[in-house]
């Protein structure tokens, strides 16, 4: 059985369905009732209503879930908001919560669900190259999906001696209803590179099938964070520079 949370459009979306042609049962988690119920009735499957950045909330649908389902075989954190702005420029209220939902969303469904958490089965935590690479027009956004990245590393080291797999994905520029990257991204190397839900949806079950443990989509952004790691220096100037977004 499956918790897919942010499962009403985009990433989240197109893992259930991958997912359910799979035969996994999901339990799909999202805001918007009128999305993901009637996609729930076409998986097969299960929805709860909830907002992941309401800890309460997770609590009271955490515990919804494993009244029915005691063991949770696959979890995917994927419930996430954007943050179009830099730190003086976006409101103080978007930042706040942006790091509540794409980070600490993930924490809380992690400590709710971890009772039904038994050896064998799977975390996948959605994060982005952005929580490897940091671009100054996107600087709130990429601050909570570098806490994201430090809690699915920190999370893998905790669980993984219980038999349980913790999987962190960082996909690039994908478009979705959120995120719509090709009317916003100003760089033509940017535009091309966008990529669609499907592919992420397909990278995450294979690291789930394979075991992978860290996984880029493209795999070719993995560049990016190395660049950012061996040369700090020189990537902050470029990314200093960069106007990719509009």
């Amino acid at each position: 059985m499956a918790v897919v949370t942010g499962a009403s459009s985009g990433i989240g979306e197109a893992t259930a369905r991958k997912l359910a042609k799979r035969g996994w049962r999901c339990v799909l988690v999202a805001r918007r009732q009128e999305r993901i119920e009637p996609l729930a009735a076409a998986l097969d499957g299960e929805f709860e209503v909830c907002d992941v950045s309401d800890r309460g909330a997770v609590e009271r649908v955490a515990a919804a879930i494993l009244e029915r389902h005691p063991r949770i075989d696959l979890l995917v954190n994927n419930a996430g908001i954007p943050g179009r702005g830099d730190f003086f420029a976006l409101e103080p209220e978007r930042i706040e919560a942006v790091l509540r939902t794409n980070y600490l969303g993930g924490v809380w469904c992690v400590r709710a669900l971890e009772p039904g958490l038994q050896p064998g089965s799977h975390i996948v935590n959605v994060v982005s190259v952005a929580g490897a690479v940091a671009f100054a027009p996107a600087g709130p956004y990429a601050a909570s999906k570098h806490a994201q990245l430090a809690f699915s590393r920190s999370l893998a080291g905790l669980l993984g001696p219980r038999g349980i797999q913790v999987h962190t994905v960082l996909p690039g520029f994908v478009e979705t209803e959120g995120f719509p990257q090709k009317t916003v991204l100003t760089s033509a190397l940017f535009r091309r590179s966008v990529i669609g839900p499907e592919l992420v949806a397909e990278r995450i079950v294979d690291a789930i099938e394979s075991g992978r443990r860290e996984v880029f989509v493209p795999r070719w952004y993995r560049i990016f964070a190395i660049a950012q790691t061996l040369l700090p220096g020189l990537t902050g100037k470029i990314v200093a520079r960069s106007g990719y977004k509009r």
